[in-house]
């Protein structure tokens, strides 16, 4: 299976780890399955865009650094 979404997944486990927050955590917050979570941190999931918007606002990212667009985790830093 190809990793069509690995700059996301890497930056979500990053923000997720600075939070101190398990997969286990994440899913239920998205209100989804433990391993559907951890498949959309290897990068093997298209991440719907209200689910990214959602994680963009929870995280206080753009939606761009979450999908490795820009480097600047929002335009305060």
């Amino acid at each position: 299976m190809e990793k069509i979404m690995e700059p996301f997944g890497k930056r979500l486990k990053e923000l997720r780890e600075r939070e101190h927050k398990t997969q286990v955590d994440m899913a239920n917050l998205l209100q989804c399955t433990d391993r559907h979570y951890q498949r959309m941190e290897y990068g093997y999931v298209n991440v719907p865009s209200l689910t990214l918007i959602f994680l963009a606002d929870y995280f206080d990212v753009t939606t761009d650094y979450l999908l490795g667009r820009e480097e600047k985790h929002h335009d305060g830093d």
